[in-house]
């Protein structure tokens, strides 16, 4: 049995998806994308006109340097980290048409993310979130094609609820697997949970 990795994602498979809802999906989720990217970034430089949007939902480089100098990653710091993730993963789910109900800011409704608090002195290398953004080329390089056949799953997708008003199973669990591919690889390079090389599968 393969192991499990210390970042899982599960989305539940809808047994028929609402015809009125998806043809108007990306209309209907501006508001919470809107609320998803006030949360994600902030701030304007308005004395030289240019952006200064920083992020502070997943506190990249304040969490490197806490592993770093400190060796430590505070719990309330990581527990942000691991609700924003699930908020910002309801978000992209609904837009990709594999679940119908509103994204909830708060509630798990049927996405399920979960992530391993780490010891950081006895689980982390205090040093590799220095190179993890390297080590994870490959991962970038493969799932940007693969994420260009989510987006081409999403419009068959879309076609195939209007028509039969049932997201095709095979191409559901393609799109989940895409989400849980690149959960691993945030929870490996960004969020820093994990010094586990994520897989290369889109399975669980």
């Amino acid at each position: 049995m393969m192991k499990d990795y210390p970042a899982t994602l599960n989305i539940k498979y809808p047994q028929q998806s609402n015809r009125k809802t998806v043809i108007f999906r990306l209309i209907l989720a501006i508001p919470i994308c809107i609320i998803l990217v006030l949360l994600s970034h902030h701030g304007y430089n308005s004395e030289n006109g240019s952006s200064n949007s920083e992020w502070i939902g997943l506190v990249v480089a304040p969490t490197l340097l806490m592993i770093v100098f400190r060796r430590k990653y505070p719990k309330w710091w990581f527990d942000w980290n691991l609700e924003f993730t699930r908020f910002s993963t309801r978000v992209a789910s609904y837009i990709l048409l594999l679940r119908d109900e509103y994204p909830s800011t708060d509630e798990e409704q049927f996405v399920t993310v979960n992530l391993q608090y780490p010891d950081v002195k006895n689980d982390l290398n205090q040093w590799m979130p220095l190179i993890k953004w390297f080590l994870v080329l490959p991962h970038v390089f493969v799932l940007l094609f693969i994420f260009i056949g989510v987006v081409g799953c999403t419009i068959i997708a879309w076609f195939a609820i209007l028509f039969t008003k049932t997201y095709p199973k095979g191409i559901f669990d393609y799109v989940v697997g895409a989400l849980r591919w690149s959960l691993r690889v945030q929870a490996y390079a960004l969020l820093l949970v994990t010094d586990e090389y994520p897989p290369f599968r889109l399975s669980a």
